[in-house]
């Protein structure tokens, strides 16, 4: 018997202001949160955050160093840090912070997964390119079943997001599409 959890990933204010190419994201993301939920699926937040200073980031790093460069980007004092409130954790929603690019990194995610016997994890979020493509191929590589929304990512390149979902993904997960998520776990 599996069990699923629906992550949604890199949601966040100052993320979801980079993208405005679907007007419908996110009510579509809503929908699919609150239908796991009415199931009983949990639904994990996964958010990208640093201490104040961002001791966690190396000026090394092509794109985390921008953001310690930045001031307070993605800290707890930063508005933009905060999970979108379209779709907002509530009470009982488990919220997860990474320091990298994947899910897992710098986070305990996978503990958080196994201690709740997740074997299947449903992936959305922003970007396609980014969180999505790292958090699934490290889960395919920690033996998790993969499923992708794939009108549940977002990427600022369309063209790449196609790739990703209808090319890349396949190889190691499900690709399928919010509403057809949903109308199976409702049955």
């Amino acid at each position: 018997m599996t069990k699923t959890a629906l992550l949604v990933m890199d949601v966040q204010r100052g993320i979801v202001a980079r993208f405005d190419s679907d007007p419908e994201y996110l009510p579509r993301l809503a929908r699919a949160i609150e239908t796991a939920r009415a199931a009983g699926i949990p639904v994990i937040y996964v958010v990208l955050g640093f201490r104040p200073g961002h001791p966690e980031v190396s000026g090394n790093n092509a794109i985390f160093g921008r953001v310690a460069s930045s001031g307070d980007g993605f800290t707890a004092q930063d508005p933009n840090a905060e999970v979108h409130p379209d779709v907002a954790p509530r009470p009982g929603d488990i919220v997860v912070t990474k320091k990298r690019v994947s899910g897992f990194a710098g986070s305990d995610l996978e503990m958080v997964l196994r201690s709740s016997a997740v074997d299947t994890i449903a992936l959305t979020g922003i970007a396609t390119s980014g969180v999505v493509l790292s958090t699934l191929r490290q889960a395919a590589d920690l033996d998790f079943r993969v499923v992708v929304l794939a009108d549940g990512c977002l990427d600022a390149d369309e063209e790449v997001h196609r790739v990703l979902t209808t090319k890349v993904f396949p190889r190691q997960a499900e690709v399928t599409t919010i509403a057809d998520w949903t109308a199976t776990i409702k049955n």
